[in-house]
């Protein structure tokens, strides 16, 4: 895995939360995170997460352009690949990273022989890696909600450095149930918990992007389907 020795984020955390996140991805969830990203059964609170995911990813690529041929673009945090492959359908060179490279060969599996005139390359590292190149709009869907506002706004902004158009990413809104949610799991031991989820106060978030001299905040929308709750939002770059 990539690893940034000047990265802005070596004394926040957010080099160790990743590191987390990659464990926990390639051992405890990888056959859950397979089962729910296809169509096997799964429990009713576990198909009220895949549903809101469907919808979440479709909001996602509903806001990319349509024509995406000779565009490329950044699945940062791609999983097993569906947002990913969604893009390449309509034109995309896209480059999928995860952290998880167990998901990663999923995905590879799951990579149809013809997807029309896009690409995908898939590799597992850091989505934050400078070595990934530039895009033109770059998704991260539901792979930052692990963070804290201060780290997460400081990716964003990393990630912006790289991307000419639209970043389109989401977060766990702060309400009162994911709130109640985050306070009980940090009562378990260490060992005992998966990564947790992060809420973050909407407000907080706009100020915080706010500062950010070269994008603007645009479209909106809070996704809510059972036990699964994010926000998308879409930042553009100032003309």
């Amino acid at each position: 895995m990539a690893t940034h020795p000047d990265s802005r984020l070596a004394q926040t955390g957010f080099d160790s939360r990743r590191e987390a996140l990659a464990t926990y991805f390639d051992s405890t969830a990888r056959q859950a995170w397979i089962d729910l990203t296809s169509d096997a059964k799964v429990s009713g609170i576990r198909a009220t997460v895949r549903a809101g995911r469907d919808e979440m990813r479709s909001t996602l690529l509903d806001w990319l352009p349509t024509d995406l041929r000779r565009t490329r673009i950044l699945d940062a945090g791609c999983g097993t690949g569906a947002l990913a492959i969604g893009a390449a359908y309509r034109g995309a060179e896209v480059t999928g990273v995860d952290v998880a490279g167990g998901l990663i060969e999923v995905a590879r599996e799951r990579t149809p022989g013809f997807i029309g005139h896009g690409r995908i390359d898939w590799l597992a590292g850091d989505m934050l890696d400078p070595a990934l190149g530039s895009f033109a709009h770059t998704v991260a869907m539901d792979s930052l909600i692990h963070y804290s506002p201060e780290d997460l706004v400081d990716a964003i902004e990393q990630i912006g450095e790289r991307t000419s158009e639209t970043i389109l990413f989401t977060f766990a809104p702060l309400t009162r149930l994911l709130g109640a949610m985050h306070t009980i799991g940090k009562a378990f031991p260490k060992g005992n918990r998966s990564p947790a989820i992060v809420p973050v106060a909407e407000d907080e978030l706009r100020a915080r992007l706010g500062e950010l001299r070269d994008w603007s905040i645009g479209r909106t929308k809070r996704v809510s389907s059972g036990f699964y709750t994010s926000q998308a939002l879409e930042l553009v770059r100032r003309g």
